[in-house]
């Protein structure tokens, strides 16, 4: 019976004894000499716990902490690396991009600095990269557009500047885009409305110009989308009708914009609203009384507008803040 290479190279790893010619299933060198290029700049205080030569274990020693390992053909390669909460310091390691194998990249809530290397679009086959809360800087490197198979972006809680890459556009598996708390301006790029899949775009607390129209006047504009938070930026104009096309559409966050103009009924049908924030920008008239009859909406939030006087909120007010728990994935 012909064996597969992994039940193979287990079976050399298992049965040594049996079969004493046999060669162990090795860890691809290529991954061996990039893990401990990271243990040497990360220093021993934060990977005192990454024992031995080889990251995926060798002998009675497990796989190094954070390091997750599979097996293709006759070796052994890192397809994880999960290294957050640590306090590393200094700038991003680039020998991570020489982990080509690599579906899962966490390195959040450290203390990283400079640019994200452009040598990250090497990572063809990662579907999670998490940098969240560090202290990255410069832009956001286009090379993230080749990241074909990502799903889920985490870039928030840093210093980064720029304009947000056009880029993004080109991520047709991205599900959740997280962006928020940097330094980013320029408008957001219309092309990121066509992502088939995108159901949570977060790019609040920035400095972006622009209005709703410009996102959402294609048809079939973000058709999965959920969660849409484009609070504390610059946007100006109106909210465009045409967003009640975005059927999926729950939480809609546009708090301390410039936006002004009246807010057309035809949002009101959009079936699963559910949160609403329209303070502090510079709508004005009434607010339809289709919001009022909606059968999911729990909070829609009014205040610091020129909306007609007796126009009422719906819920009781409090700030909206994502909890840890809502990163998980």
């Amino acid at each position: 019976m012909e064996r597969s290479p992994l039940s193979f190279c287990l079976m050399l790893i298992i049965t040594p004894l049996i079969f004493p010619d046999a060669v162990l299933c090795k860890t691809l060198k290529r991954d061996v000499k990039a893990l401990n290029e990271i243990k040497a700049s990360l220093g021993w205080r934060v990977v005192y716990s990454w024992v031995g030569d080889d990251p995926c274990g060798e002998g009675d020693l497990p796989p190094w902490s954070g390091v997750t390992c599979s097996i293709q053909g006759d070796y052994r390669v890192v397809t994880e690396l999960e290294v957050y909460a640590v306090s590393i310091v200094g700038p991003f390691p680039t020998a991570v991009t020489n982990l080509l194998d690599l579906t899962r990249l966490d390195l959040h809530n450290n203390k990283l600095t400079g640019p994200i290397p452009s040598q990250i679009g090497r990572l063809k086959h990662l579907k999670i990269l998490n940098l969240r809360w560090n202290k990255l800087q410069d832009v956001i490197p286009p090379e993230i557009g080749e990241l074909k198979s990502l799903t889920h972006l985490y870039l928030s809680f840093n210093n980064f500047k720029g304009e947000i890459p056009l880029e993004l556009a080109n991520l047709p598996e991205l599900r959740y885009l997280y962006l928020q708390e940097n330094r980013l301006s320029g408008r957001i790029p219309p092309g990121l409305c066509s992502l088939p899949n995108l159901q949570h775009l977060d790019v609040g607390n920035n400095h972006l110009v622009g209005t709703l129209r410009e996102l959402t006047r294609y048809e079939g504009c973000f058709p999965a989308l959920r969660n849409f938070y484009l609070n504390n930026n610059y946007l100006t104009g109106g909210i465009p009708s045409q967003l009640a096309n975005m059927t999926n559409l729950e939480i809609l966050y546009l708090s301390y914009n410039k936006m002004s103009g009246a807010v057309p009924a035809e949002v009101a049908h959009i079936p699963r609203l559910t949160f609403l924030y329209l303070d502090h920008n510079q709508f004005s008239g009434r607010i339809p009384d289709a919001f009022y009859k909606h059968p999911f909406l729990k909070e829609m939030y009014i205040e610091g507008n020129s909306f007609k006087p007796g126009t009422r909120p719906i819920g009781v007010h409090r700030v909206l803040e994502l909890s840890d728990s809502e990163f998980l994935f």
